[in-house]
């Protein structure tokens, strides 16, 4: 593909600047205005990077751009994707889908109406870490997945974050914040959720803010802090899962999947590299060289899009994928206050595994 596709970001946040970056090894995605509900931020973040500042109407509005990089705070997802579908664009944005199922539906559903693509991060399973665990359980070597865990424990935001408080609001937690790395990196090494249940509790109804701007500011925690489940598989592999702001320290391993023939240590779903270790019958953890490269970085994902609109293949950081993991992340808490197991009635294809040997900028 020699022409290269326009990218509008809407949002200039923090992690705007990851994808900047990470997209600059992709020779086909020419990011060109940035806009933000703060003028002088996209001003600025316009001038870091050589592009223009505008307004989110104005952006929607030019028909130069035929992508909008979605890098709102989550609440705001679900309506900013709408209004760009309706406004003939495609859609990338950051986790999560959306903050509930039916905003989530919207958007998968306006997209098949016009024909549009959506997709959505993480794209850290796109990393050398997820890769090589993803190639090591499909050439068999621990044999048939049985089980797996998956532990993210801390404690919370408000120490170290200067504006913490979306963290605690509907939409945020440590499911709905750091759960769409786990679970994607899951469904990328076993594929679709089959069902789920689990329990969940708010353990501080407050939060106190330490971090500077805002130290002193009390926050309401409206979403749940700490999140236990188990998470069955299409295909019978069953997870154990907790993603906890409430813990102060702990001793539990990252992600780790069980099979008949072997375990396999998998790395920090949050990055794209680390070490990954197999451990086989009579032998210690060892630790194995890394099949893909490990120095992708965010926009991974947008630019895999861009190369399935070139080449017309399905994206791998799909509409789907994203809905499916909102899906499962949603019904923990469904399933904590019901008191039952929660059949997914959303599916998704197994993202397409990276070939081996790609260089820097390449996806197929």
């Amino acid at each position: 593909m020699k022409s290269k596709i326009t990218i509008g970001v809407v949002g200039c946040g923090a992690i705007s600047n990851a994808y900047f970056n990470g997209c600059k090894p992709y020779p086909n995605v020419q990011i060109v205005a940035c806009a933000d509900l703060d003028p002088a931020r996209a001003a600025a973040k316009a001038k870091e990077h050589g592009i223009r500042a505008c307004s989110v109407a104005e952006l929607l509005a030019d028909p130069g751009i035929q992508i909008i990089l979605n890098l709102t705070v989550p609440k705001a997802h679900a309506e900013l994707n709408l209004a760009a579908l309706n406004a003939g664009k495609h859609t990338y944005a950051e986790k999560p889908f959306g903050i509930n199922r039916a905003e989530g539906k919207q958007v998968l559903t306006l997209a098949k109406k016009k024909k549009l693509r959506t997709g959505s991060a993480p794209d850290t399973f796109f990393g050398g870490g997820a890769q090589t665990a993803r190639k090591l359980i499909d050439d068999g070597a621990i044999g048939t997945p049985i089980a797996a865990t998956a532990f993210m424990c801390g404690h919370g935001h408000e120490s170290w974050h200067p504006s913490p408080e979306f963290y605690y609001e509907v939409g945020g937690g440590p499911m709905f914040d750091m759960g769409p790395y786990y679970i994607t990196a899951l469904v990328n090494l076993l594929g679709p959720v089959k069902r789920v249940t689990g329990s969940t509790r708010i353990s501080f109804p407050e939060r106190k803010i330490t971090s500077q701007p805002k130290a002193g500011k009390i926050v309401k925690v409206e979403t749940p802090t700490h999140l236990a489940g188990v998470m069955d598989f299409a295909n019978g592999t069953v997870v154990t899962i907790i993603q906890s702001f409430d813990m102060w320290g702990h001793s539990l391993p990252i992600l780790e999947v069980y099979g008949s023939e072997g375990s396999l240590s998998v790395p920090d779903p949050n990055g794209f590299g680390g070490p990954v270790k197999l451990a086989k019958p009579g032998k210690g953890w060892e630790e194995v060289t890394l099949t893909h490269r490990t120095d992708l970085a965010r926009g991974s994902g947008l630019a895999d899009m861009v190369q399935g609109l070139a080449t017309g293949r399905p994206h791998r950081a799909s509409g789907e994928l994203a809905f499916h993991v909102l899906d499962v992340m949603a019904a923990f808490e469904e399933a904590s206050t019901t008191g039952r197991h929660i059949k997914m009635k959303s599916t998704c294809e197994r993202p397409a595994a990276l070939p081996v040997g790609l260089q820097l900028g390449e996806l197929d």
